[in-house]
């Protein structure tokens, strides 16, 4: 793009009367709205009857935009437009534009108006008015095609004018024979009445089929009467199994409403044992919690008491030799009861203090500390027995050996 160009472009729109100024700046980047809209309107300016869409919002419309105009100045005024260059919108677009506005102004031109001398308050007012000699315009182009067609077609006869001319002259000097003549008149006659014959046959033909479509159109519309009185006859008459059929709906609906009721009360049923199976594993874990920590409490009750009783022995002399293991076992389950209270109760007995002398007691001290001893074995073997029957056994035999446990 040439700044001659850009300035010839700008002043010849001015000339031809364009509403909005252009600038040179106009063309410095990509602007395909102006670009547009001097496209559509130099086609209606050309030819004001066209009709060319105007939208270019998406890319498929500026594409089909620019393919409709450069196909109507190709066919309309014989200008080959680069789409390429109009689509980039830019410098390069002037010069395709120049092309359409210079065959506009050199029209107007012609007609006597200045245009290059004008000064630019008097381009602006001026106006040319093409619309008006669009229609002699198209009239003088259909001619000049007509105009080349026949001459093309005259020239081609002019060539066979040799061989014509003595057939020409043959047919002028021979003479002409009526009976010739009469016969091929005959003959033409004939092919007119045979196919004056056919028409008036086609002719028949089509009554007849009319007359066939208008009969079947009646005895359908009958058959569409019969049909709808049958309709309505069938909606006015009750079925005889309808009564059954409500009876039936009743029911069903009650048997809904209960089956309803019923599986909300499962339902609810079916929370509340959740909820009472979830508390009752929260208290067997308290209480083996508790039972663990009672545990933990007598062992070290039991350490305490052997280090005192190792202590005490070396004071006193004990008489366990002078008894069996039988005897001792007797006296550990004879008091089994008395162990598993002070278990269950979380707190260690009393204290059992001895001497060598004897006193009110009955029991040797030593012999109350292993009691006390097995009866903890005792416990802990039961306590770990409950939670291994506990996944074989079901939920209410394990609430039940629990309590048997806790009463022993």
């Amino acid at each position: 793009m040439s700044f001659r160009d850009l300035r010839n472009f700008i002043e010849m729109m001015r000339a031809l009367g364009y509403p909005r100024h252009i600038s040179m700046e106009n063309f410095r980047t990509p602007n395909f709205g102006l670009v547009s809209e001097v496209l559509l309107w130099l086609v209606k300016r050309y030819e004001p009857q066209t009709d060319i869409p105007s939208d270019v919002e998406t890319e498929q419309d500026r594409v089909f935009f620019i393919k409709a105009v450069a196909q109507f100045m190709a066919t309309k005024a014989h200008i080959k437009l680069n789409t390429k260059k109009l689509y980039q919108a830019d410098g390069y677009a002037v010069k395709e534009l120049l092309k359409i506005t210079s065959v506009l102004y050199n029209a107007m031109k012609t007609k006597g108006m200045e245009g290059s001398t004008v000064g630019e308050e008097d381009i602006s007012k001026f106006k040319f008015d093409l619309s008006s000699k669009i229609a002699d315009l198209k009239a003088a182009r259909q001619l000049a095609s007509e105009i080349t067609s026949k001459g093309a077609f005259l020239y081609d006869l002019l060539g066979k004018e040799v061989e014509l001319r003595e057939l020409r002259t043959e047919a002028i000097a021979r003479p002409l024979e009526i009976n010739e003549t009469e016969k091929v008149m005959r003959i033409a006659v004939k092919e007119i009445l045979s196919q004056v014959q056919k028409t008036k046959d086609l002719l028949n033909n089509v009554a007849s089929d009319e007359a066939n479509l208008e009969a079947k159109i009646e005895k359908r519309k009958l058959e569409l009467e019969r049909n709808r009185k049958r309709l309505q006859t069938l909606q006015s008459v009750r079925p005889a199994f309808m009564d059954e059929y409500e009876k039936v709906e009743e029911e069903l609906q009650k048997q809904y409403d209960i089956y309803l009721e019923k599986f909300r009360n499962l339902a609810y049923l079916e929370q509340q044992l959740e909820d009472h199976h979830r508390m009752e594993q929260e208290r067997f874990e308290e209480a083996e919690n508790t039972l663990r920590l009672m545990q933990n409490k007598l062992k070290e009750e039991e350490k305490r008491l052997l280090k005192s009783g190792s202590n005490d022995d070396s004071e006193i002399d004990i008489q366990e030799d002078d008894e069996s293991d039988s005897e001792l076992e007797e006296r550990q389950l004879s008091k089994p009861r008395t162990a598993m209270e002070v278990l269950m109760q979380g707190r260690p007995s009393k204290h059992v203090v001895g001497t060598m002398q004897g006193g009110d007691s009955d029991d040797d001290p030593v012999q109350v500390l292993r009691s006390a001893m097995l009866s903890l074995c005792w416990a802990r073997r039961h306590s770990e027995w409950i939670p291994q029957t506990e996944a074989t056994l079901p939920h209410g035999s394990v609430l039940r050996r629990r309590g048997k446990l806790r009463g022993q």
